[in-house]
């Protein structure tokens, strides 16, 4: 994190009676929201007395602003978490329980709990080539989906499972509650999956997409929704969730991509119903077949429950 900076600014005559919000903003080129924190946070004086946001300024006057300390987007803080649990530590990697609520690594934009972190402040010593704040993170699960997620800690393992995961050799197998009964109850999804047109922070299928194909087969229906095992041939951001909603059976809680909100309410879901259920790979080092398996978490099985009540 970055320490405060101290901005000496001098008020032309065109803002000259303009409020110190809408001055400021102009001044600092941001939002006038975030100009009017500012001036709440009493970070901005004139001749030593602190500006309101609604104080009139005058031409040629000396502003000084105090601004606040900017936190590095990619440091993470070495922080445990009760929720994290480890499935499998081998002397090359660690199998862990992600939770929902833990990004895989820290990002621009993302302030919350990390896997990396959560290591870390396990005791975990990751040596990779890869960048500090993604170390041995060879795939990741969205913020919003739990289940078994592995961690490389030496570099030949980081190496091995990057190019297992590459070359799809890797065996994922995840259990997703959809809204509805997909027909057929076995079946395969090859659709291409891109960024939405309308929304950059969304996936869909579209013509031009990455190929992107999804199997699955039904567990257990319920009327209202559906139980299925899902096998990831290929992983694409979001494929899973992409997938089911473009053919209108999109995965419980996931209002993202177009879920009922009643009826995650009603099963009591603040996230969609995803769980990435057993992970299965070649050992980095002996090349025996490893396979970890993950329980649902209690607002997943709470909710399965429900609907089988």
């Amino acid at each position: 994190m970055t320490e405060a900076e101290m901005v000496r600014l001098s008020v032309p005559e065109e803002l000259e009676g303009v409020r110190a919000d809408a001055a400021l903003a102009t001044l600092l080129k941001v939002s006038r929201s975030a100009a009017a924190s500012l001036l709440a946070g009493k970070r901005v004086s004139s001749a030593g007395k602190v500006i309101g946001k609604s104080s009139k300024l005058t031409a040629h006057s000396e502003l000084e602003v105090s601004m606040p300390p900017v936190r590095d987007p990619l440091a993470f803080d070495a922080e445990p978490s009760a929720d994290l649990h480890i499935l499998l530590d081998d002397e090359a990697f660690v199998v862990i329980d992600k939770p929902v609520g833990v990004a895989a690594h820290p990002s621009p934009g993302w302030v919350g709990p990390t896997v990396v972190g959560a290591l870390a402040a396990a005791g975990y010593r990751i040596s990779t080539s890869g960048a500090a704040e993604r170390a041995g993170i060879v795939h990741r699960l969205d913020v919003g989906t739990s289940g078994a997620m592995v961690v490389a800690k030496t570099e030949q393992a980081y190496t091995a499972l990057k190019r297992a995961f590459k070359e799809r050799t890797v065996q994922k197998i995840y259990h997703t509650v959809v809204q509805g009964m997909p027909d057929p109850l076995r079946g395969t999804i090859d659709a291409p999956i891109g960024r939405h047109p309308g929304h950059d922070w969304k996936f869909a299928v579209i013509e031009d997409g990455r190929p992107s194909v999804t199997h699955y087969e039904m567990l257990e229906a319920f009327g209202r929704a559906s139980l299925l095992e899902v096998h990831l041939q290929t992983g694409r951001t979001h494929q899973i969730r992409v997938h089911f909603s473009a053919l209108h059976h999109p995965c419980v809680g996931d209002l993202t991509y177009g879920a009922d909100p009643k009826l995650a309410a009603e099963l009591g879901l603040t996230r969609q119903w995803l769980h990435a259920r057993t992970l299965g790979f070649e050992h980095p080092v002996t090349g025996e077949w490893v396979e970890v398996t993950s329980e649902y978490p209690a607002d997943l099985d709470y909710a399965v429950e429900a609907l089988r009540g």
